[in-house]
């Protein structure tokens, strides 16, 4: 009994410390992985600009299963995505809106899923995202 104790005990703080301890990598430029996880992530923000999105991906930090995007969005044709349709119309006329992205994800059963992404703010909209969702903190360029 004290023996298998001891072997899960091991078990649970190696399992522990993999965790924590996997380095933080950016996707090269078009593998796989990095298509995979930006399509998770057009997928919803072209379902609320209502228009096609090509990411230019400033910050691309993945964890394990963990990812982070920050960044700035363009039309398919290269400009800026037009914004005068969105929710987002009044704030650009007024400011208060920058043409950015800022995206978390997670890799569950094979498959990169948004858990939370955030457009247009004009501050760093994530600095809480890793406490409030469990995310590894090295991911993020700033925390709190």
């Amino acid at each position: 009994m004290f023996k298998k104790c001891v072997l899960t005990l091991c078990f649970t703080l190696t399992a522990f410390v993999a965790a924590q301890g996997q380095s933080v990598y950016t996707p090269e430029r078009g593998s796989a992985e990095r298509k995979s996880i930006l399509d998770a992530l057009r997928t919803p923000i072209e379902r609320e600009l209502k228009q096609k999105i090509v990411f230019a991906a400033d910050t691309f930090n993945v964890s394990g299963n963990w990812a982070f995007i920050y960044g700035t969005m363009q039309s398919s044709e290269g400009g800026q995505p037009d914004f005068s349709r969105t929710k987002y119309a009044e704030a650009q006329r007024e400011g208060f809106f920058d043409n950015n992205f800022q995206a978390l994800l997670k890799k569950a059963a094979g498959k990169w899923t948004v858990i939370k992404y955030q457009i247009g703010c004009t501050d760093v909209c994530y600095t809480e995202w890793w406490r409030q969702h469990r995310a590894p903190k090295a991911i993020f360029p700033y925390t709190d």
